[in-house]
């Protein structure tokens, strides 16, 4: 999430003031929101909760569709900035909190939806937070975790010490440990990044949804 290591909390606290000026930033929340909606189709009665939520790009295009969203970082820059905006904005329906799961107890309330956007390649023990997320589910409530394919570690570079994306097949099998069923893939979008003399290099974006029992 944005902030599971120091390093990582250090520079997301940096970058959070100027996070929403990249467009592809936001074009890519907003894929991951269209996503979200077509798979899960919530009502306005729906209750959720985003990990690793950095400046709430995902939640801001989800806020029309739900009931109360919870979004939830470690990294004090990123709330600051998240919090200016539902200010700013008046909407009553969104509020901030810093977590992190690797290392605290989940909030006691309970969702219809929980979503990560980039977030868990972040997270230093996935299984743990897997599990937690579990807890924090209604029956038959929906988990959403949009992040990268495996990749050969290029796509951070150097000095990065969270996961290099997500094999599909062992992220399946680690959410079905942590309870979840129906366990589905898909790709919804693809990360271009610059690499200098090597030119661009494309990493493909997927959306894990599963359910509770």
């Amino acid at each position: 999430m944005k902030g599971e290591m120091n390093h990582d909390k250090n520079d997301f606290d940096s970058r959070a003031k100027d996070w929403d000026l990249d467009p592809e930033k936001k074009k890519r929340a907003e894929i991951a929101a269209g996503a979200i909606m077509n798979k899960v189709q919530p009502s306005k009665e729906c209750t959720a909760f985003e990990y690793g939520c950095g400046t709430g790009l995902v939640s801001f295009f989800l806020q029309p569709f739900l009931k109360r969203i919870v979004m939830a970082d470690s990294s004090r820059g990123m709330l600051e900035v998240v919090r200016s905006k539902i200010e700013k904005t008046s909407v009553m329906n969104m509020t901030a909190i810093e977590i992190d799961l690797t290392k605290s107890d989940p909030p006691e309330e309970q969702f219809d939806i929980i979503y990560t956007l980039l977030a868990m390649h972040h997270v230093s023990d996935v299984p743990e937070v897997l599990r937690k997320f579990h807890s924090m589910l209604r029956t038959g409530g929906h988990l959403c975790i949009a992040d990268l394919d495996k990749e050969d570690g290029s796509f951070h570079g150097e000095g990065f010490s969270g996961h290099h994306g997500f094999d599909r097949e062992e992220l399946e099998s680690k959410a079905e440990r942590a309870g979840f069923i129906n366990v589905e893939f898909q790709t919804i979008d693809r990360v271009v990044r610059e690499h200098g003399g090597k030119g661009k290099r494309e990493y493909p974006l997927f959306l894990m949804t599963c359910s509770s029992e």
